[in-house]
């Protein structure tokens, strides 16, 4: 009989910048964890104020399985590369800095993964809950054992924050997020809409994680990500349009298609555009939202 690997099943990963306030909800849930299959890292994506400090103690005291990674801020999509990029384990779950895992959340995942689990699906999708325990959006049809994400939310109408386990193998094959100069955000799912081309998730309707959205959170400030960040949200809408599970998704990733071409001056969008026509019928909305997005005092879309 061989000897079983000594490593961990599952990596938690928290990309981390300047939360050293909130950033002890993770560590404490994961010292309440009820199985010790996992390793937590930590991408520290530039911050100044104490999160070295912080980690570093939490390290000396040798109750959670800690890897800390210091980089220069590239942003959220940066910090997921660099993630990515270190990660060794089978599986891997982001945990935001302001969020935090139920007491199980490890134990459900690797026994759900154990029991079903197989070469031919990208990982789990489960559920995100605010800290008062109610669902985020709505639960999954109870009916469903597997899905894309594309089909959960175009075909089931699922809504809501779902929370992603994912195979390391198909994440580290997909090509990473792009970075671009002065831009620190790139939308995460655009690695998601590429596993989804060749793999379902496993559906388990279990609350995996505890959120909660911050005033300094991007969740809340969309309106200036997309002005902070036209390229990122540029590459992001033609692979979304490409990839569109319906003509709705499709007609809302075009204006949005049309909008960052008009922030960064590019008038050939008609020419490079994945779906002609569908832009062409968005350009006049794109243009709206567009004007909306450069003059509104909001700060996220509703």
């Amino acid at each position: 009989m061989g000897v079983k690997s000594l490593k961990p099943t599952l990596t938690v990963f928290t990309p981390t910048f300047n939360r050293a306030y909130t950033l002890h909800l993770g560590y404490e849930s994961l010292k309440r964890q009820t199985f010790k299959d996992f390793v937590w890292l930590i991408i520290d994506d530039g911050s100044t104020d104490d999160t070295r400090e912080l980690v570093e103690n939490w390290i000396k005291e040798k109750i959670v399985p800690i890897r800390y990674h210091y980089q220069d801020n590239l942003g959220m999509h940066g910090a997921h590369n660099a993630a990515y990029e270190l990660i060794d384990t089978e599986l891997n779950v982001c945990i935001d800095s302001d969020d935090y895992m139920p007491d199980q959340a490890v134990e459900k995942i690797v026994n759900f993964w154990s029991k079903y689990g197989d070469a031919n699906v990208a990982g789990i999708v489960g559920l995100d809950a605010n800290q008062a325990g109610q669902i985020i959006g709505t639960e999954i049809p109870e009916s469903l054992e597997k899905s894309t994400l594309s089909d959960l939310y175009g075909k089931y109408k699922v809504k809501g924050d779902k929370k992603l386990v994912y195979r390391t193998d198909l994440i580290k094959n997909t090509p990473p997020y792009p970075i671009f100069p002065g831009e620190k955000y790139c939308p995460l799912s655009y690695k998601y809409i590429l596993i989804d081309q060749g793999y379902p998730l496993l559906v388990m309707n279990e609350v995996l994680c505890h959120v909660e959205y911050l005033e300094d959170g991007s969740s809340l400030n969309m309106i200036n990500q997309y002005k902070r960040n036209p390229r990122g949200f540029l590459f992001f809408r033609k692979v979304a349009m490409e990839y569109s599970p319906t003509l709705k998704d499709l007609l809302r990733e075009s204006i949005h298609y049309v909008s960052s071409n008009m922030m960064v001056k590019n008038y050939r969008f008609l020419i490079e555009t994945p779906r002609f026509f569908p832009t062409l019928l968005a350009t006049p909305f794109g243009i709206a939202l567009f004007l909306y997005i450069k003059n509104t005092k909001v700060k996220a879309l509703k």
